[in-house]
């Protein structure tokens, strides 16, 4: 039997479970918030394992070993970032937005939530809030897109365009019906996976190269800077890397799973296996990338598929080192990286469409089962649009990854910080921060001038919190009938979370 065959049928078992775990969650699936919210049912292992799965997407085993392999550790600057950024997001976030969803109104959407509890009677920032969500997340899934048509460019040397459709479809075919939980319990088993690939795959890699000494004697011999964090960073540069953990409080299919919650008291739980899960996979991409250097350094012969931006040396070390089969399993953790964040995003994008849009725009009450087909509809459109943009097989994952991330830390994270944590945010005060960031990342992120000289998600973010701070503070009416629901709400909020 080929190789192809035995890494072909690794595949074939992957995408046959992953199918087989949506329909089962079909089942349980009666109406529109089951499909996008699962009822608020999650254990804190799969709350923190499909949040990091969903998070991380391709970029953590093809954009991370790429960077490393091509720039060294002064990249570093970037997971560091992202490590604080994440246990902050489940330290302060988490348990309040659990607690908080619920007491305003059960809101299951973030959008739902601005609304609700800011009391928004005009229903704009629900709707601005949604807008931006499938703005963003078109290009977020069009990168999880063009990850899946690389990598089967990448691996099999087929065609990226089959390739794309492949992974697109499928991973369609289980949101579709799985919905939210769904997609959480595929993105727990794509997480065990992803995590398995990247803790084994450099330590095996390692023992090709050779000692620590053939190891460090070859990378700095290629790059000499490889192993510094901080040869050829300035304080400006390392600010701008770092400032990727500012994402995090505004990732939509990050903390929806704080609201599917089944408790707030879960929240400390999940968080020490988040973050556990996050630093040793991060770690382990990082090894691939820099071990993955000395290896095709040493081994002329062998041959690493991507050389301008090395985002294949994750695949090419799989299949040059492994059996095809255990090779094959390897690879499903790629397609794991990539379907589970691609999965999250569609749910999300689903619940924007036929929960903050469709309903708030017309009005109409809906049956629960024409609800569930809107969502599913919902799935399919933006899956459309996401693919025709991820038709062309030039476009970074990184670079697509890192816009969509920076709009939205910048347009959700200070919104959502407060509205947890500040009474006095009105509506009006979200949506002027709301556009303000959208407008700033937009403007800063196509100015190569400004963005070569800062992260668009750090102006984005200021922006944002000035704007809303300021507008707020001058529309707040202290003595309307709102602003007495909103601190009875806010106060019970607080109390509910200790």
């Amino acid at each position: 039997m080929s190789d192809t065959a035995f890494q072909l049928i690794a595949l074939a078992i992957y995408f046959a479970a992953m199918i087989a775990i949506g329909f089962w969650a079909s089942r349980k699936n009666n109406n529109l918030d089951d499909y996008v919210l699962g009822g608020r049912g999650l254990t804190p292992g799969v709350a923190a394992l499909s949040a990091g799965a969903s998070d991380m997407s391709a970029w953590l085993l093809m954009g991370i070993p790429g960077i490393m392999y091509m720039v060294g550790l002064s990249e570093a600057w970037i997971i560091i970032g992202l490590t604080i950024g994440a246990w902050l997001n489940w330290k302060l976030v988490a348990p309040r937005l659990r607690t908080y969803t619920e007491v305003s109104r059960n809101s299951v959407t973030v959008p739902a939530f601005f609304g609700n509890r800011l009391r928004d009677k005009t229903h704009i920032l629900r709707i601005v809030a949604a807008i931006i969500i499938l703005v963003f997340f078109t290009f977020y899934a069009s990168s999880g897109m063009v990850a899946g048509g690389k990598f089967f460019q990448s691996s099999f040397g087929g065609d990226y365009l089959t390739g794309m459709l492949l992974v697109t479809g499928i991973t369609v075919l289980y949101t579709l019906f799985g919905g939210f939980l769904g997609a959480s319990y595929t993105d727990t088993v794509q997480g065990l996976l992803i995590f398995a690939a990247l803790i084994s795959m450099p330590i095996i890699a390692f023992f090709y190269v050779g000692s620590w000494d053939d190891f460090y004697t070859t990378v700095t011999a290629q790059n000499p800077q490889a192993l510094s964090l901080f040869a050829g960073t300035t304080a400006l540069g390392i600010i701008s890397a770092a400032s990727w953990g500012l994402g995090y409080f505004g990732q939509p299919h990050v903390i929806v799973r704080f609201m599917a919650l089944r408790s707030p008291k879960d929240a400390p739980i999940a968080r020490r296996i988040g973050i556990s899960w996050m630093i040793l996979s991060m770690v382990g991409a990082m090894s691939v990338g820099l071990i993955g250097l000395a290896y095709f350094t040493r081994h002329p012969e062998a041959t690493l598929t991507d050389t301008t931006s090395a985002e294949s040396v994750f695949l090419d070390l799989a299949q040059i080192l492994l059996h095809p089969l255990v090779a094959g399993f390897i690879l499903a953790a790629v397609l794991a990286a990539i379907m589970s964040t691609l999965s999250s995003q569609l749910v999300v994008c689903s619940s924007a469409l036929a929960e903050d849009l469709y309903k708030v725009v017309s009005h109409r009450t809906l049956s629960s089962k024409v609800s569930l087909r809107l969502g599913q509809a919902g799935v399919l459109a933006v899956s459309l649009v996401a693919a025709l943009l991820a038709m062309n097989p030039e476009s970074s994952v990184l670079e697509l990854v890192s816009f969509a991330w920076a709009g939205f830390g910048a347009a959700f994270g200070p919104i959502v910080l407060l509205s947890l944590y500040w009474r006095k945010l009105t509506a009006w005060g979200a949506i002027a921060g709301l556009i303000a960031a959208s407008v700033t990342v937009f403007v800063w992120g196509n100015t190569e001038a400004l963005y070569s000289a800062m992260y668009e998600i750090v102006p984005g973010f200021i922006i944002n919190l000035v704007v809303a701070v300021v507008v707020s503070l001058v529309t707040y009416k202290a003595n309307s009938v709102e602003a007495a629901e909103i601190n009875e709400e806010f106060d019970r909020a607080v109390a509910l979370t200790r």
